[in-house]
């Protein structure tokens, strides 16, 4: 069996629509329309001379049964927001066919009202069923009246070609109108996939956003604040060996430790304020450097080649951390007091970290790496560069980032 028409299901079914149609506001102007329709009939047919009032008398009160039934049967299915029941619009437009049928047989005039009765056939059946419904409704009260009263001919046809007008105009129009508010109907629950997508889309980019942002402040807490605490543990270790054997060891220990506490101080607030590394404090990318070199144990040379530029912050951001991360592992792994070199190079299209300490070393293709070394790498991913690790048992280790400057 075919589905009601969708139109019927009324805003609800379209969740999401951003606004009802003009047709599901009110009903109001269809019962007046009912009404207008079945009064100016009612005044045709006692208006004119054929047939005898009594006639007349019992057409009118055919069509005036058509109110209650509008009015108890009609009207609730019109108003079913989830869809009328396939059934319960045969019935209602079943007995509208037979209240109408023998009035305009009584009365041709009483064929107007065919204006109010067409537009449900359309609103509670199928498409192709709607139209054979107004077929009848069309054609039965024209045959009903010839059979009754035996008109002439030329009377015959003319009925016979106004009531096919009315079915063409009816059907025409009917079938149109529906087409257009199934459109929009349409429109509207595209409409409403569309702002549902979008609330999706927003959503997963809110959470792409919150992912990346936890990921980017998991990175700088490990490449700064971490490392800075992992420092001081060791250095911590450091003295409690030294104070019995190197005082003076110990206190060089203790005094790096408190440069350590307070750079880890100054990055905790440059975190907390969004700002730039604290050890860049206004100078150069190669300043920042050889301060983070001079707090290595022990302190790491620097090397700088090439024409030194201000570059863009992020890459500057990713160059230190590189330096960071590299110094922080040489200290973990590398072996007590392993030297350490850091080499910037400058060239027209990039710069080049290498980071190499000469301390034990380790298989990359045995030793899966690490979440700094990870991080590392996605940070010059980020910025469209590169990042290698090359290291060998017992032959040091070689941190290179390359990142492009055009």
């Amino acid at each position: 069996m075919e589905e009601p028409p969708r139109w019927l299901n009324g805003p609800a079914r379209y969740p999401g629509a951003r606004e009802s149609h003009v047709w599901d506001r009110a009903f109001g102007p269809w019962d007046f329309y009912f009404g207008l329709v079945w009064a100016v009939t009612a005044v045709f047919v006692l208006g004119v001379g054929f047939p005898p009032l009594a006639y007349r008398l019992a057409a009118v009160t055919l069509l005036a049964l058509l109110v209650p039934w509008y009015v108890w049967a009609g009207r609730p299915l019109l108003l079913l927001e989830l869809g009328p029941r396939y059934g319960q619009s045969v019935r209602y437009l079943a007995g509208n066919l037979a209240l109408f049928v023998p009035a305009a047989a009584l009365a041709g005039e009483a064929r107007v009202i065919t204006f109010a009765l067409a537009p449900p056939c359309f609103m509670l059946l199928p498409l192709r069923r709607a139209v054979a419904a107004v077929g009848l409704v069309a054609l039965l009260p024209v045959a009903g009246w010839a059979l009754l009263w035996r008109p002439p001919g030329n009377d015959v046809f003319a009925g016979v070609l106004d009531s096919v007008v009315t079915f063409a105009f009816s059907a025409f129009f009917g079938a149109w109108i529906i087409r257009i508010i199934e459109q929009s109907h349409n429109r509207a629950s595209l409409i409403a996939e569309l702002d549902a997508s979008r609330e999706e889309v927003a959503r997963l980019s809110a959470e792409r956003g919150a992912h990346t942002e936890r990921e980017r402040m998991s990175r700088e807490i490990h490449d700064t604040l971490a490392q800075g605490f992992t420092s001081l543990l060791m250095l911590v270790q450091a003295v409690q060996s030294e104070l019995d054997t190197d005082p003076a060891q110990a206190r060089r220990h203790l005094d790096l430790m408190a440069v350590t506490a307070r750079q880890n101080l100054a990055e905790a607030r440059a975190l907390v304020n969004g700002g730039a590394p604290a050890d860049f404090d206004g100078g150069s990318l190669p300043d920042a450097v050889r301060r983070l070199a001079a707090r290595h144990d022990p302190p790491a040379a620097v090397s700088v080649t090439g024409d030194v530029r201000p570059l863009a912050p992020a890459l500057e951001v990713v160059a230190l951390r590189t330096c960071q991360e590299s110094l922080s592992n040489a200290a973990r792994h590398a072996g007590p007091g392993a030297p350490t070199t850091l080499d910037l190079a400058y060239t027209p299209s990039a710069l080049t970290v290498s980071v190499r300490d000469t301390g034990r070393g380790f298989d990359p293709g045995s030793v899966p790496l690490g979440y700094g070394l990870r991080g590392l790498r996605a940070r010059a991913r980020e910025v469209g560069g590169s990042a290698a690790v090359d290291s060998a048992p017992a032959a040091g280790t070689t941190v290179t980032v390359t990142l492009p400057l055009n």
